[in-house]
């Protein structure tokens, strides 16, 4: 008769399935100790010891005082984003990082107040933000990778002082509301595509042969039908893949 097999080796078997079926995804926060004692009805040891095996198998990683989240482990290394969700728009870059096991760093290329306003246009409707801006140009990278060339436009009427804050650890949305009190709306993004040279001058990538990236063009409302913050970034071709999530709700990366 064989031995049964043990049940924390079966419940860490059907969370990796789930992870490699697409059910959790890379980033995502696999169910909690507690949720997999009431789950299955076991005790607090084998729930413990089911997450500590798909940590040690490779699949998750384990963040203290937070939980365990799914490991980008799969072999092209692309990135998923959501667009069309204020749940993704409020996750931190560099936390979404870390989650999936990446190391992020931001370079900070220029950080300045204009006095002026600027105009942009998405999803062929034109917008206008009045002055004083911050202007804040950052590269963002994930194991000493550029993945993104993002430039961020924030309202100082609607955002004092926000130049003088620390852009690290927590996502410009949740400040938005947190910070300023303001009651987000509406996120509008348009997505293109483009290639960038080896020599162009505006190209931060440092690509040896032509590259194709994503051009993300967006803006965050607010009421009374304000606009906090205008983007414009650059997201490598050969790393990410934006999927496109609609909801009925209004749901809202740093």
């Amino acid at each position: 008769m064989k031995n049964a097999t043990p049940k924390y080796i079966s419940i860490s078997k059907e969370l990796i399935q789930k992870i490699e079926s697409g059910e959790y995804q890379p980033g995502d926060k696999i169910p909690s100790e507690n949720e997999l004692i009431e789950m299955y009805s076991v005790s607090n040891t084998t729930a413990r010891k089911s997450l500590l095996e798909v940590e040690l198998r490779g699949w998750a990683n384990r963040i203290r005082g937070k939980g365990t989240y799914v490991l980008n482990r799969f072999e092209d290394k692309h990135i998923t984003r959501v667009l069309g969700a204020f749940d993704a728009v409020k996750e931190s870059f560099n936390t979404k990082l870390v989650q999936e096991g990446f190391k992020p760093k931001n370079v900070i290329i220029e950080k300045v107040v204009m006095d002026e306003g600027i105009s942009t246009n998405i999803n062929n409707k034109h917008y206008i933000m009045n002055g004083p801006i911050l202007k804040i140009h950052r590269l963002r990278y994930a194991d000493e990778i550029l993945l993104k060339d993002e430039t961020r436009y924030i309202s100082m009427t609607l955002c004092p002082k926000i130049n003088i804050r620390d852009f690290e650890g927590i996502s410009l949305i949740t400040a938005y509301e947190k910070e300023y009190n303001l009651k987000l709306t509406n996120v509008e993004r348009t997505l293109g595509n483009t290639i960038l040279t080896p020599n162009e001058e505006k190209n931060n990538f440092e690509n040896e042969v032509p590259m194709a990236a994503f051009v993300l063009d967006g803006a965050v409302f607010c009421e009374p039908d304000q606009i906090v913050e205008i983007e414009h970034s650059y997201y490598r071709g050969d790393k990410y893949k934006f999927a496109v999530v609609a909801k009925p709700q209004l749901t809202l990366e740093k």
